[in-house]
């Protein structure tokens, strides 16, 4: 073999590994990131609220970006109490007079029995040391965690934008929005 087959081969092979490390590098600037979780907050009762800002300030304390996407009977939770009311239809006030108004407001999922469930795990949790909801909101604020709320849900609800907590960055999406903040997480979760 001639120094000019080598030359030429030893220049394809190079070629070969050029074009190779550049979709290897473009597979790993595509690929979700395994630093980032995001669930999605579709219940709005009080169990379910628990587990998914648990998870989320669990993620964020490990230095995980975390997105809460809150949509559908999660939504009206973020609402804030002492918001002014608004002018609303008779359909958008019932949604508000049967929807609770904020995170202390909500019930358990099993076990509520007008409240006393409610009651009952409040102070199992109060006596364990174990952080109650406006606690881990709190905490979640603190640690970053990022609350996204769907517009259609509001739409639907009659939730104005204004009507929520003050929370930092809190904004507002729709769920192809979501959908692609999610595929650049290596985990989405659904609660």
């Amino acid at each position: 073999m001639g120094a000019t087959s080598v030359e030429t081969q030893l220049s394809s092979d190079f070629m070969q590994l050029e074009s190779r490390i550049a979709a290897l590098e473009e597979q790993v600037a595509n690929a979700p990131d395994p630093n980032r979780l995001n669930l999605v907050v579709f219940s709005g009762e009080r169990d379910k609220l628990l587990a998914a800002f648990n998870m989320a300030t669990a993620a964020a304390a490990c230095g995980c970006e975390t997105t809460l996407f809150f949509t559908f009977w999660a939504a009206p939770v973020l609402r804030d109490a002492n918001a002014p009311a608004k002018k609303k239809s008779i359909i958008e006030r019932m949604f508000g007079w049967m929807l609770p108004l904020g995170v202390s407001e909500t019930s358990l999922s099993k076990m509520e029995f007008a409240g006393i469930g409610r009651k009952m795990m409040t102070n199992e949790m109060k006596k364990k040391g174990i952080a109650d909801i406006d606690e881990l909101l709190e905490l979640a604020r603190e640690l970053g965690v990022k609350i996204l709320v769907c517009d259609v849900s509001m739409k639907l609800m009659g939730i104005h934008p204004d009507e929520l907590i003050d929370y930092p960055g809190l904004d507002f999406c729709g769920a192809a929005t979501f959908l692609e903040l999610s595929s650049r997480a290596n985990t989405t979760m659904f609660i």
